[in-house]
């Protein structure tokens, strides 16, 4: 999978309207809490992966935490991080399967690129991408030439038993 990268001077504004309408359905959108680390990495490990769950620990590690959270009644839905693997970096992020296609995502990536931007960067890049439609559409993002396999190639792997 390819890098993409994302001017993060010309982000879109946060769509305050939409935001309005989810928290009306009972969403919360906010940065997370040091002390909610011991919630939020299970919840990633047992809905993505122990890898995704072991870069979102390095985002309870950074002053403020720099992942942010979708929350209803209580309940995390999903979350977006950056600076977790490499400087400039978004991700991990995810959504859980019953919520897709709410636009939670969109709004969780905003957050984290705005959290980027605030750390005065110009461009953030978004390693190891999957959909690069949705990036591209929402984001502008476009795929950086000869970026994969990337940072993440030679990854360790669990070793399977013989």
């Amino acid at each position: 999978m390819s890098d993409m990268l994302v001017k993060l001077y010309a982000l879109p504004e946060l769509p305050q309207t939409r935001i309005q309408e989810l928290e009306e359905e009972g969403y919360a959108f906010r940065r997370a809490l040091a002390p909610e680390k011991h919630l939020v990495l299970p919840w990633v490990r047992e809905h993505f992966s122990d890898y995704w769950a072991s870069e979102v620990s390095i985002a309870f590690s950074r002053q403020p935490v720099s992942c942010f959270l979708a929350i209803r009644e209580g309940v995390m839905q999903g979350f977006a991080c950056y600076e977790t693997t490499q400087k400039a970096f978004f991700g991990p992020t995810g959504v859980h399967e019953s919520q897709r296609g709410k636009g939670l995502g969109k709004l969780l990536l905003l957050m984290a690129l705005h959290g980027l931007r605030d750390l005065g960067y110009a461009y953030g890049i978004i390693g190891g991408v999957g959909p690069a439609g949705f990036y591209q559409q929402a984001v502008g993002a476009t795929l950086i030439p000869g970026s994969k396999p990337g940072i993440y190639e030679g990854l360790l792997r669990p070793r399977k038993e013989e």
